[in-house]
């Protein structure tokens, strides 16, 4: 079996030394439709179950992360699971990859999350999550629980709020890495962030994570009066007008990705890879974003090295791909022949 190694980084001289986050701990199944067309509201598709493993928003962050920066960085996941098997199984994993799951409870008679996804042949699709889970019992007072780590790491943690517990509970996470100097990380589905509206929680965000249907999402909630520009740098630039401490990535699937550092915009074209299936790309491209930033890249460097952990994740069909690392990062970056900053490269190579 390959060695599992880290990026080339001396973690006592990185940026930060930790991550403090939460969001979905939870398995699923995946369903094959039959055609390419997209599922309409009341149409009945035929299709079967295939045999993939499907995980969680701050499971699948947390993994790449840890696997990226190695032992010397810690990552503390906040969360719940249930007394069942799913649970079990997932904590056995997540202590498998060093997570530090002080913070992970578990809860009696109280189902572990769990996602139904469905797949077209073409490899993309969505999913639809359970709502009576073990982590829609998640809230703020499992967030207070960890306030001592929060203070132990202050400027040097991450603090990383992401979908699939309720959205108070991460506001509270939010509150509490401002309150102690955090770097602030976040990400909401399209939804989400029309039921926030124009919110002052991302007063409390340092990097805001989107796909571009999220940002346009985000670009109509504002109300001024502008010239429409449909393009990803109107939105961004109407997003950053109002919140000009904000930096963000947004996603496009295999068109690539942008960067906004709050002056700049950056474009990465997507690598070139095999895809079997691209759910958990998304994740594992913020997965590689925050470890950038903490092993000192700038955003738009930390863009590079995500667009890899994500361009490598969909070589897999399961949605944490246990086989990117540094030797295989680097032996993609060979093969592709894709193109980045010396930075990046002298952490992979």
């Amino acid at each position: 079996m390959e060695a599992i190694e880290p990026l080339r980084i001396d973690i006592q001289h990185c940026r930060y030394r930790a991550m403090i986050g939460t969001g979905g701990i939870g398995t699923g199944s995946f369903f094959m439709l039959r055609g390419n067309h997209t599922l309409g509201r009341e149409e009945s598709r035929g299709g079967h179950f295939i045999d993939r493993r499907d995980y969680c928003k701050l499971h699948i962050v947390s993994h790449y992360v840890q696997m990226l920066l190695g032992s010397g960085f810690t990552i503390f996941p906040i969360g719940m699971i249930g007394d069942d098997e799913a649970g079990t199984a997932l904590r056995g994993e997540m202590e498998e990859a060093g997570l530090d799951l002080s913070y992970v409870r578990t809860l009696s008679q109280v189902p572990t999350l769990f996602s139904f996804c469905f797949i077209y042949p073409d490899g993309s699709g969505g999913n639809m999550t359970t709502d009576d889970s073990a982590s829609s019992r998640f809230g703020p007072e499992a967030v207070a629980e960890a306030e001592k780590v929060f203070a132990q790491y202050g400027a040097q943690g991450v603090g990383l709020a992401v979908p699939e517990v309720p959205l108070h509970a991460r506001y509270a996470l939010l509150e509490m890495a401002t309150a102690y100097s955090l770097f602030r990380v976040a990400s909401f589905t399209a939804g989400e962030i029309r039921e926030m509206g124009v919110s002052r929680v991302y007063n409390n965000i340092d990097l805001l994570a989107l796909n571009l249907e999220e940002l346009m999402q985000l670009r109509d909630l504002e109300q001024e009066q502008s010239e429409d520009k449909p393009s990803v740098e109107g939105a961004v630039e109407r997003v950053a007008k109002r919140h000009p401490h904000l930096q963000l990535t947004v996603t496009d699937g295999s068109r690539g990705s942008w960067s906004w550092d709050g002056q700049h915009m950056a474009f990465q074209p997507a690598a070139q890879a095999e895809v079997i299936s691209t759910a958990g790309a998304g994740d594992a491209f913020l997965a590689g974003v925050i470890s950038g930033l903490t092993a000192g890249l700038t955003l738009h460097e930390a863009q590079q090295l995500a667009t890899l952990t994500g361009s490598l994740s969909v070589a897999s069909p399961h949605t944490i791909h246990k086989g990117v690392h540094r030797g295989s990062l680097s032996r993609f970056l060979r093969e592709s022949g894709y193109k980045v900053s010396d930075a990046v490269a002298r952490l992979i190579i």
